[in-house]
């Protein structure tokens, strides 16, 4: 089967490998690919800035799969389903993993990133990973992962009608966090340094507003107000992943709000400590998600509350990776999100 490794930043090289087709364990499936979608953590690896990371490595955990066998006791997918990948595995059964937090054990594993992923034709995988749907298409179902770490951020803040959102990074996730504060019922504003990349918020996302970031801090909290009948917002979702941005998320939120980092910045940042205290702001974590956000997504698109079509701009065939990948990094190419088809 053909197989995509990254052997090092900036050299993908696809060559052949055994298909896994001997020792299904009971409890694993075998899945076709179809779709891999690139992501932010691909990226990052290509050019050599990912943490945690190793090489050579099949990268992949946007996927949308067949299974083509089934062993053992599997009750949750059959031989056909289609599916996405859940790709967070938990090496051991720990505090958190006892507790639900699957997303966050304390030896977890995730597929394409900590271990060889779905850039390849066929994968064995445990089947509780798999979540499958009678209605969506393969590219739906490949960005459900990534549509379900903008989910676990609001879900993380508890969003609810009753709520004011501004979401800082107008990339993939702070759009999918965008989606699911709107389907939520609150006014969501999207904020941003790209004016192009706002304006493609508003056209294809329809948020409820958008701010540009001025170079004055004061001034940006001047245009977030307006935004909201001169309040600050009660929720503030940065996925920014910039200290800077991160540090200034407290002067733009509301006494009593809450704050949820879901971009990840690789080093140590501060912020002022007074607005943190007077304000007494709640500041969150959030790491990957959970099995329920999966199932969320997946009968959320079905039902139509998330509309999926603006999100992949890019589509090439899984063999001509390494002639597009380097062109995904320029900001003037306009990549969302590009997908890598197998069928």
């Amino acid at each position: 089967m053909k197989t995509i490794t990254l052997n090092k930043p900036g050299e993908f090289e696809v060559n052949e490998t055994e298909k896994p087709l001997e020792n299904l364990q009971s409890g694993e499936a075998l899945v076709r690919v179809h779709r891999v979608g690139i992501c932010g953590t691909d990226l990052h690896a290509y050019i050599g800035k990912q943490p945690f990371f190793t090489y050579p490595r099949i990268l992949g955990h946007e996927l949308g799969v067949e299974v083509i066998e089934v062993a053992g006791d599997v009750d949750n997918v059959a031989v056909g389903d289609k599916c996405s990948v859940e790709p967070y595995f938990n090496k051991t059964e720990d505090h958190a993993v006892e507790r639900g937090f699957t997303n966050c054990g304390e030896n977890i594993s995730v597929f394409g990133v900590h271990e060889d992923g779905g850039m390849r034709e066929y994968f064995k995988i445990p089947s509780q990973y798999l979540h499958r749907s009678k209605k969506l298409s393969y590219d739906q179902l490949a960005l459900v992962e990534t549509l379900s770490i903008g989910c676990h951020a609001v879900n993380r803040a508890k969003v609810t009608s009753e709520d004011t959102v501004v979401v800082i990074g107008a990339g993939p996730i702070g759009m999918g966090a965008c989606q699911f504060a709107m389907a939520a019922g609150a006014k969501t504003v999207m904020m941003d340094i790209n004016q192009e990349r706002l304006n493609f918020c508003n056209k294809n996302i329809k948020v409820d507003g958008t701010v540009e970031v001025h170079q004055e801090v004061s001034e940006t909290e001047k245009r977030i107000r307006a935004q909201f009948n001169g309040n600050l917002p009660t929720v503030v979702i940065d996925a920014t992943g910039n200290k800077h941005s991160m540090a200034n998320t407290l002067q733009y939120t509301a006494s009593a709000g809450r704050i949820v980092f879901v971009g990840l910045f690789p080093g140590d940042f501060s912020f002022h400590d007074p607005y943190f205290h007077k304000k007494e702001l709640t500041i969150m974590a959030s790491r990957n998600s959970l099995p329920a956000d999966f199932d969320q997504i997946i009968d959320m698109i079905e039902n139509n509350q998330i509309d999926t079509t603006p999100w992949i701009t890019h589509k090439v065939l899984f063999t001509d990776i390494a002639n597009h990948f380097d062109s995904w990094l320029k900001p003037e190419t306009g990549v969302i999100k590009a997908m890598l088809t197998l069928s």
